[in-house]
């Protein structure tokens, strides 16, 4: 192998390493971004009932605390995805950086010629 052919497969394995984190970095986002919409659905409350109104009170006094608990846990969750995507998020910002180094210096290589 010569020099040109080396920057080519390393710039190759960058792209590759790059395309993977990228695609960790989705994933991540994905899930936080599920997360933060069952956050929301919870805020919608329980929806309108035929029930009288006493009943129906203790209906949404119910779904309330069972809302609650769901939401601790979900934000619990929701903390922990974020610290991972933010992993994630730096991982491809770092390969992004070894990829367009490589490619200059790929550049460099192909002027000399």
């Amino acid at each position: 192998m010569n020099h040109t052919s080396d920057v080519t497969a390393v710039r190759e394995i960058a792209r590759l390493v790059l395309d993977h984190r990228l695609s960790v970095l989705r994933e991540a986002a994905a899930r936080r971004d599920l997360s933060e919409a069952q956050i929301a659905a919870l805020a919608l409350g329980a929806g309108p009932t035929d029930l009288p109104p006493l009943q129906a009170g203790q209906v949404g006094f119910r779904y309330q605390i069972w809302a609650d608990v769901r939401r601790a846990e979900l934000n619990s969750l929701l903390s922990r995805q974020t610290a991972d995507w933010l992993a994630a998020r730096d991982e491809a910002k770092l390969a992004f950086g070894r990829a367009d180094a490589l490619r200059r210096v790929a550049e460099r290589v192909a002027m000399r010629k």
